[in-house]
């Protein structure tokens, strides 16, 4: 059985940092698409950052710059890294996962086989 079981989300200022893990078991991080994603209230989920099979990292435009995304074999674990935070952060953050590579469409999360529970992250101004 796969489990995606995300940690790390809190309530921080602006300006701070955070740093989401998700622990994977039943299912390996590598060489297969890790993304992350989130949803704030009454918005639709989208993608913050993804690595696939082969170690390349996309980043959609709100983490660019702020936002890095890493995993850990030995752990097998995903991480996020969130630098500077802004109140536009807010959000539920959730790890996907896809057994194989990555899709070029992968940011919309429809291809993800596996899904967390997900992990809040309140930033406050």
């Amino acid at each position: 059985r796969v489990q995606l079981a995300e940690s790390g989300g809190g309530s921080v200022q602006s300006g701070g940092s955070l740093r989401l893990s998700c622990a994977a078991s039943g299912f390996s991080v590598n060489g297969n698409c890790l993304a992350w994603f989130r949803q704030a209230p009454g918005k639709e989920r989208e993608g913050v950052a993804s690595v696939d099979p082969y170690g390349i990292i996309r980043y959609t435009d709100s983490a660019k710059g702020r936002f890095t995304i890493s995993q850990d074999s030995a752990k097998n674990t995903l991480y996020l890294q969130m630098n500077n935070l802004a109140p536009e952060d807010t959000a539920t953050y959730t790890c996907g996962a896809l057994r194989g590579d990555c899709p070029r469409d992968w940011s919309d999360g429809s291809d993800m086989d596996y899904w967390g529970k997900g992990t809040l992250v309140t930033i406050s101004s």
